[in-house]
């Protein structure tokens, strides 16, 4: 089991049955809060260039988005593959200088054409 389903794993047991009660209680409203203050922490710890406080603060965002996805999994809503398939897929289609046969180089360029790409998926949904 490597690192991520391990954390997966501590999330889906804390909010079960025999789990933490807060754990249990809390809804995806409920966790903005602390999800906008780790935002926060972050940029500081990248502002102060604290390494040590960045990987803490990262993996406290990461237990968070951990708990989102965990929550609209037991409503069936979508699961924490789901959300990586879909990062996964929008950063390739973004990225056609890298993963296709776009010539685009620079990042100006690499700009307008995600921007581009942003507009044609919008007008998709």
């Amino acid at each position: 089991m490597n690192e991520f389903e391990r954390l997966r794993a501590i999330v889906a047991r804390l909010r079960g049955a025999n789990g933490c009660p807060w754990d249990r209680e809390q809804t995806n409203a409920s966790l903005v809060p602390p999800l906008l203050e780790e935002a926060y922490e972050i940029a500081s710890a990248v502002y102060a260039q604290d390494d040590a406080n960045l990987r803490e603060e990262l993996g406290d965002l990461l237990l968070l988005i951990a708990m989102h996805a965990q929550i609209a999994s037991e409503g069936n809503r979508f699961s924490i593959e789901d959300v990586a398939r879909e990062i996964t897929e929008k950063l390739i289609r973004r990225h056609p200088h890298v993963f296709g046969e776009s010539t685009v180089r620079g990042s100006e360029a690499v700009i307008k054409q995600w921007e581009a790409i942003k507009q044609e998926e919008k007008k998709g949904h």
